[in-house]
């Protein structure tokens, strides 16, 4: 079983960026696409960007151009790279499988606010 670890979050001004890690154990990270989704309160989680085990990437509409997602599968890691960021990008952080398929993590916190 694959557990996840993501961190990086903070409080950002708009149009300013951060960095999220989601750091994974197991063997069988490298096989799985992975995602970032996110989630504010009485919401439903929704997801932000995928990227396949060899490097393909989506992304929803409205984080084209200012979100970047990768990976280092030697570090099981996966990022995800916020630039441009905007108050509406307010939400807690969740990696996980492009399917879901693991324990969800903690999450981490992003607030855009002046």
């Amino acid at each position: 079983q694959v557990q996840l670890v993501e961190s990086g979050g903070g409080l950002v001004q708009p149009g300013g960026s951060l960095r999220l890690s989601c750091a994974a154990s197991g063997r069988l990270f490298r096989l799985y696409a992975m995602a970032w989704y996110r989630q504010n309160p009485g919401k439903l989680r929704e997801l932000v960007a995928s990227i396949t085990s060899s490097g393909s990437s989506k992304y929803r509409e409205s984080v084209k151009g200012r979100f970047t997602i990768s990976r280092d599968s030697a570090k099981n890691t996966v990022y995800l790279q916020m630039n441009s960021l905007k108050p509406e990008d307010t939400a807690v952080y969740y990696c996980n499988s492009d399917r879901g398929d693991f324990d969800w993590g903690q999450g981490t916190q992003v607030t855009v606010s002046s």
